[in-house]
């Protein structure tokens, strides 16, 4: 697939005590080089830490990829970045902004 990159922003759209937040830590603005809005969210969620690399059981899903707050446009909202402070061209993948990993704790034994 030879999809154009663009350059996207998620930012965080609920005040930093909705409960929303609960479940899925924010973790800042994020910049992510991807081939759509949709992808973004998908490159973001991608960059956190998954179960199986942690030990941990899926609540929902055969990933935790599904509780992350990339994707509810509740807790996250992307935007297109046009600035120019980030190239479109390079590889896919987080451009700028901090993607803890440990948003998932492995489980108890």
């Amino acid at each position: 697939m030879d999809d154009e990159l663009q350059i996207y922003r998620l930012v965080p759209l609920a005040e930093p005590d909705d409960p929303n937040w609960q479940n899925s830590p924010s973790h800042g603005e994020v910049v992510v080089r991807a081939r759509s809005a949709g992808d973004a969210r998908i490159v973001a969620t991608e960059a956190e830490g998954d179960f199986p690399e942690v030990h941990a059981k899926p609540a929902e899903d055969v990933s935790t990829a599904i509780g992350s707050a990339f994707r509810s446009d509740k807790l996250y909202s992307v935007v297109l970045d046009e600035s120019g402070h980030y190239p479109a061209e390079g590889p896919r993948g987080v451009v700028a902004g901090q993607i803890r990993r440990d948003v998932i704790l492995p489980k108890q034994i």
